[in-house]
């Protein structure tokens, strides 16, 4: 996916509707507390411990001059965790550790795709799932350099009410495809989408200071050009995904199709990478090319 949800590291809320506070929950209306906020939805409290999100939904075709078709179904899921940053008079903030799979499924069965049928060119073609390790970022110091606070709530707005937060925003992408050669400012092949997320949730285990993390709910939707592995040869059109899901209690509640997977054929990801990983990120457009240069793309195994 998800620079997918990494990109929303950088998540804080600005939530100034709600009023009820104590001693013991955090305040939404600081840049402090909207910052620790954030982390709970993002990952824990508690450096190096693993947080889970799971996702499901479709994907779908748009061409000029035909209906939409639901090409494939998804799964995914994210294993992360955070890293305490402290910038001193910039406040404190933290670093996302983590890495993503996101299967294509079949429809019918819900199990991952080995080879799928392309109905634009009649040819059976093999499916390269998403397993990009590692996906990591740095959240933002709630502070500048002399110690002023930002206007969080000017650039990250949150909604509140009845007990219950939300918050959804748009990430443009238009950047330089690793798969699109030396010369796309001249004739093209960049890479050029849109990821969409809202995330929801409750205020109690949100502002509580006796939770570690808090529920969350998320929904994801990703405009973009064609997956390389559907060998669209240039054709007008690109893919779309809905998807949503949720913060899981541990690796035992992701779903089972994913959690096989996992177990059968990428067991690294049952857990996030180290701490101190400082390892590039990995796209699916990155992971692609190493994996076809490599003469290891062989239905959908591991990379």
């Amino acid at each position: 996916m998800l620079k997918k949800l990494l990109l929303l590291c950088s998540l804080c809320l600005g939530l100034t509707n709600f009023s009820v506070l104590s001693a013991d929950t955090i305040d939404l209306n600081t840049p402090d507390g909207a910052k620790l906020a954030g982390r709970k939805i993002q990952c824990s409290t508690v450096d190096g411990e693993p947080v889970y999100y799971w996702w499901k939904g479709k994907a779908y075709s748009r061409k000029q001059g035909e209906a939409d078709k639901n090409v494939f179904n998804v799964e995914g899921m994210n294993v992360r965790t955070c890293l305490t940053l402290d910038g001193g008079k910039q406040g404190k903030s933290y670093r996302i550790i983590s890495r993503e799979i996101l299967l294509y499924t079949d429809p019918k069965t819900g199990q991952p795709l080995d080879t799928w049928n392309n109905p634009w060119t009649d040819e059976e073609v093999e499916v390269l799932h998403v397993l990009n390790d590692p996906v990591n970022n740095n959240s933002g110091y709630p502070y500048d350099k002399e110690g002023n606070p930002f206007p969080w709530t000017k650039r990250f707005a949150g909604q509140v009410q009845d007990q219950l937060w939300s918050s959804s925003f748009a990430i443009p992408l238009f950047y330089h495809n690793p798969l699109g050669g030396d010369y796309q400012k001249q004739v093209g092949g960049v890479y050029h989408a849109t990821e969409m997320f809202t995330w929801s949730g409750d205020i109690p285990s949100l502002i509580s200071k006796d939770t570690k993390t808090a529920a969350a709910h998320i929904g994801w939707v990703r405009i973009s050009d064609w997956l390389p592995w559907m060998k669209m040869a240039g054709r007008e059109g690109s893919i779309y995904f809905n998807t949503s899901g949720f913060k899981v209690g541990g690796y035992d509640e992701l779903g089972q199709v994913i959690k096989t997977y996992i177990e059968e054929q990428a067991p690294l990801y049952k857990n996030p990478p180290p701490l101190d990983d400082q390892r590039p990120n990995e796209t699916s457009w990155s992971v692609y090319k190493k994996t076809v240069k490599g003469e290891k793309f062989k239905k959908g195994k591991p990379h």
